[in-house]
């Protein structure tokens, strides 16, 4: 502000304290209470998980009513029964406690409204309340050690995905990098895709594969395919023999398996060198769909392999030697490697998704940022899932 202007009233300040697209404050999470919703508006609705927690209370209170306005003949143990049920996935131990109780309640309270003496009708429907009530606190500790269990399990997955797939440092050798992983199994973290990065006396190499198959078989795919490279990646003087001791890794695992894997096991993947020094990057593609370089200026190019190979694993087939393919690498640009789960993602209509087409005359401002927009506009366009799993890792010369 300027000296003698008086200060305005700010837009946050005339709207409440929050404009439109800020973050709404949950009032549950303890971040104080919500604002007060601005005159004349809505305030925020209720979520689903709200409404559902109090109809349990809603159950109990029509009960009373249904049985108030009902002759003697008709009984309310239905809403009554039904209360603690619900109460019970959903809620602590103390709440569902509290509401098989307040159900028992409201059973004898009508019954003894009506001034009659205790029968075996009335006994039959309060047992039948009480039972309910008992079996809904059972209800509620199976939930929670169940809950216990999916927990523990996920903290397993992540620590198995950190082990075998782990994130590679944000800047190495001077290139920035990021790689994502997003598996299309839900409440899954690691699959048969693989991407890995290691700096060597040679350059920095990278590997992004896809492992066939599906299940802990993949993972123990992956798991060897990584070790391997990481391995080869620091003792091999060339792109072309650390594919050719991924391809040995691969053919000793395969002896170890067992029935249809043993055979038809193998892994598509892309090997890119980075030489220390050089403004070119080296491609081996073993069957894996090509890379993609993003140059600043918003080109596009496909880094479509001179001849094509097959995928490690399948040396038996044939002899062909892997060559190396060299491409400019220039200040600025971005090297894309990525799985088929981003480039066969379908929309309703059965359309692919075209990285190329779609990154093209567009920049962003770090490695990271492409991979979070690319994941974002994958589920867009697959209706918000996919049916593959999909590794993304780039690498951008500053």
């Amino acid at each position: 502000m300027r000296p003698g202007e008086v200060e305005e009233e700010s837009p946050r300040a005339r709207a409440g304290g929050r404009l439109p697209g800020d973050p709404v404050p949950d009032p549950g999470l303890g971040d104080g209470p919500a604002p007060r919703p601005p005159d004349g508006r809505r305030g925020p609705r209720p979520t689903p998980r709200a409404l559902v927690g109090a109809l349990p209370a809603l159950l109990i209170g029509g009960g009373i009513v249904y049985d108030l306005l009902t002759p003697r003949a008709f009984t309310a143990v239905p809403f009554f029964t039904a209360a603690p049920l619900i109460a019970a996935p959903l809620s602590s131990l103390r709440t569902t406690v509290l509401t098989g109780l307040a159900s028992l309640a409201a059973t004898v309270a009508v019954h003894a409204g009506y001034g009659l003496r205790p029968d075996a009708g009335t006994f039959t429907e309060v047992f039948t309340v009480a039972t309910v009530a008992v079996l809904a606190a059972v209800i509620n500790q199976v939930v929670r050690l169940g809950d216990q269990r999916l927990a523990s399990a996920r903290e397993i997955a992540v620590a198995a995905q950190r082990a075998v797939l782990p994130e590679p440092a944000a800047r190495i050798a001077g290139f920035d990098i990021a790689a994502r992983y997003e598996a299309a199994q839900r409440d899954a973290f690691i699959g048969g895709d693989l991407y890995a990065v290691q700096d060597s006396p040679h350059g920095v190499r990278l590997i992004v594969g896809d492992v066939r198959g599906k299940g802990i078989g993949a993972v123990a795919a992956v798991a060897v395919v990584i070790g391997a490279f990481r391995e080869a990646a620091e003792q091999e003087a060339t792109l072309e023999a650390v594919a050719e001791r991924l391809e040995r890794a691969l053919a000793r695992e395969g002896t170890r398996r067992e029935g249809l894997d043993a055979f038809e096991g193998f892994t598509t993947a892309v090997l890119a060198e980075l030489p220390h020094g050089e403004r070119a990057v080296r491609i081996v593609n073993r069957g894996h769909p090509p890379p993609l370089l993003l140059h600043d200026d918003g080109t596009v190019r496909t880094l479509v392999p001179c001849e094509p190979a097959l995928p490690l694993g399948m040396g038996d087939l044939g002899l062909w030697p892997d060559r190396a393919t060299e491409y400019g690498f220039p200040g600025g640009a971005t090297l894309l490697l990525h799985t088929d789960g981003l480039s066969e993602a379908r929309d309703g209509h059965g359309r692919f998704y075209d990285p190329a087409r779609r990154l093209t005359g567009r920049s962003f401002p770090d490695p990271g940022a492409l991979l979070g927009r690319l994941a974002t506009e994958v589920r867009r366009h697959s209706g918000g899932g996919t049916t593959d799993d999909m590794a993304l890792l780039a690498v951008r010369r500053p």
